[in-house]
């Protein structure tokens, strides 16, 4: 009976072709990244550059066109780019030691040689370029028959069982059989020469062909081989007189087949190129600083009324974006989380027409017209008549020992990006609002135990949230406790490029004491997340507008306006409201902002430089031309009949 579903299920599945590989691969299965990296080491050389990485991670989606783009510019034929979701790809996070996100490693002959987390860059780009340089590097082969020739030049003394000696030698340090490749064979090189002055000739392991996107290399071997083994014909395999085993190898290879025409036939995805910020020669008539329900709602508003706004923000914000429970408090969704809210608000205001330049803003310059918006990476200069600012806040901590140098190693302030990476651990939550109820609920879905830390009796979340936490029989909660210390142990460092002077660690435990009483103790853990609130990222606008006096941080508005003290700048969402702080009244104030604005170029007459310039177009074209008037005779279009048609039709009339 098996070997009949067996059977079956072979002849289902054929062998497909192989045409090239996409720009960024997206892994599946465990099963296919290993793969991926044994083909990669045995039949390109190429180095394999993976993003480890969660749909519900903020840093991740602000990372992501930077992977994509650099896929880009290094080229495929220099190297692999990958995404793996932790969500999905448990084992294989579990197997690399993922403990923040994003994660980007980087193997080379199959083998981990660097890795880094976060948000960052220009290390991205200098780990990447630096394994790509030691991949074309490493690319180099000592073949025995050139080293025989060349020891027959400078020591013919040295004999046939000599120079097969030292070439083993060099091939058993790469593990790669019967060859003196990569590194091995480029020290071989070296010492030769430093002792004869010359060095044996080389020649490239891989060639460019083989390095190329739409090369074969040896992908089809696991199915020929298992052809050979059955002892039938490549063509047609007598599946009936396999065993079990061979038939297995077989499915597998197809499997596998199959799977990498799937990836070969996977689109990227340009539309974010397509709404991407182009300069024009014109100041901009809007510039919305932030991507959150603040900021979208602005730029929806402000793209139906054709102002064309250019949001600066990374690819998906706002706080919102951590939301990893569905969103309940928000009218007219259902069944959707944080990260798919912010992402349907960023495609509606796409659609009517907003571009996004996925940066950050590093300041204003409100003190000329028109306003000028610098960003922090790419330091681009943005002209613009009007700024609305929705950039939100961002997390507090707790400044506590072991905190900063563990964030990335079990320290986190975001569930829903790093959350998954502790599946089946124990992990703790400090808070006592509605950002720690969601938290601990969210990691109660994976985690073995959630204990939640609040300095007082009682929390001062809603009702709903709180009950559904006490409730949950995952959650334990500690009342009058905080948390003193963040304990750590060292974590055994791998790769070619571990940094011995840095000692890593990763969380272990937390003390607490109760407030109350003075009892000082431990609670063992993987991980502690911090969820005490947020402070308003409006640190760029000190000197630019006025604070709010009893709300430090906070931008003070005009009357009930979303008006600033200097014309032209508007606050919306939480840079400004200090009360409700929710993502429907950040929305309404978007929308307010951007009407605000809207009229604010009206009645000042901005933003119509491009209008302006066509109207004294027209007016030096229509100068050129004779002042007599303008008019159009139809007789003359009657070819040459023209004599007497206009009397009969005076006659006619």
């Amino acid at each position: 009976m098996i070997v009949d579903k067996l059977l079956s299920l072979v002849f289902v599945f054929l062998i497909a072709l192989v045409d090239g590989r996409p720009l960024v691969r997206h892994i599946r299965s465990s099963h296919e990244f290993d793969r991926l990296l044994q083909k990669h080491a045995k039949d390109t050389g190429l180095p394999v550059i993976v993003d480890f990485y969660s749909d519900g991670c903020g840093p991740c989606r602000m990372m992501a066109p930077i992977f994509k783009k650099l896929a880009k510019e290094i080229g495929q034929d220099k190297a692999v780019f990958v995404k793996v979701d932790t969500n999905a790809q448990h084992e294989l996070s579990s197997k690399y030691q993922i403990r923040s996100l994003p994660t980007f490693v980087f193997f080379l002959n199959g083998k981990k040689v660097n890795q880094f987390s976060g948000a960052g860059e220009q290390q991205l780009r200098q780990m990447t370029n630096s394994v790509v340089r030691d991949s074309e590097i490493q690319n180099t082969k000592l073949t025995l028959e050139s080293l025989t020739a060349y020891y027959q030049e400078v020591d013919p003394s040295k004999s046939t069982t000599d120079v097969q000696s030292v070439f083993q030698k060099c091939a058993s340090m790469m593990g790669a059989g019967d060859e003196c490749v990569g590194a091995a064979a480029n020290q071989l090189a070296r010492r030769l020469k430093q002792k004869y002055n010359q060095a044996p000739k080389s020649e490239e392991r891989f060639s460019a062909e083989a390095r190329a996107p739409g090369s074969d290399g040896n992908k089809d071997n696991s199915s020929s081989e298992s052809k050979k083994s059955r002892g039938g014909s490549s063509n047609k395999p007598n599946l009936h007189l396999a065993t079990k085993e061979q038939l297995m190898q077989e499915l597998e290879a197809r499997l596998d087949a199959e799977r990498d025409q799937e990836v070969e036939e996977e689109e990227d995805d340009e539309d974010e190129a397509m709404h991407s910020y182009m300069p024009s020669e014109f100041p901009e008539k809007v510039v919305i600083v932030g991507g959150g329900p603040a900021g979208m709602s602005a730029a929806i508003y402000a793209a139906r009324a054709n102002l064309r706004p250019v949001v600066i923000c990374p690819p998906m914000g706002g706080q919102l974006q951590g939301k990893g429970v569905d969103v309940e408090n928000y009218p007219g969704l259902h069944n959707m989380t944080g990260p798919g809210v912010v992402a349907a608000m960023r495609q509606q205001a796409a659609e009517f027409g907003a571009v996004f330049e996925s940066d950050m803003v590093e300041s204003i310059n409100a003190s000329t017209r028109p306003m000028k918006v610098i960003t922090a990476n790419s330091s681009t200069v943005i002209e613009t008549h009007s700024v609305i600012i929705a950039s939100g806040a961002e997390s507090n901590w707790l400044d506590i020992p072991g905190e900063y140098e563990m964030r990335g190693n079990g320290v986190s302030s975001c569930a829903t990006c790093d959350g998954a990476i502790f599946r089946g651990k124990d992990v703790v939550v400090v808070g006592g609002g509605d950002s720690a109820m969601e938290e601990a609920l969210v990691l109660a879905r994976t985690s073995k135990a959630v204990t939640l830390i609040h300095r007082r009796d009682s929390f001062r979340a809603s009702n709903i949230l709180s009950q559904r936490v006490l409730d949950h029989p995952v959650i334990t909660v500690k009342w009058n406790t905080v948390v003193l210390e963040v304990l750590g142990e060292a974590v055994e460092q791998e790769g070619d490029n571990v940094n011995l002077d840095e000692q890593v660690k990763e969380v272990k435990a937390v003390m607490v004491k109760n407030v109350e009483t003075n009892e000082v103790s431990e609670i063992p853990t993987k991980a502690l997340f911090v969820a005490i609130g947020h402070t308003p990222t409006t640190d760029f606008l000190k000197g630019v507008v006025e604070f709010d006096s009893q709300h430090p941080g906070y931008i003070s508005t005009v009357a009930r306006s979303t008006h600033t003290s200097v014309p032209g700048v508007f606050a919306a969402g939480d840079v400004s409201d200090a009360v409700y702080r929710q993502a429907i009244t950040s929305a309404g104030s978007g929308a307010a902002a951007a009407l605000d604005a809207e009229r604010y170029l009206s009645e000042n007459n901005l933003g119509n430089e491009a209008a302006e310039l066509e109207a004294e177009l027209m007016a030096e074209i229509m100068g050129d031309e004779p002042n007599e008037e303008i008019t159009y005779n139809a007789y003359s279009d009657v070819g040459g009949r023209g004599a007497g048609v206009k009397e009969s039709m005076s006659t006619e009339l």
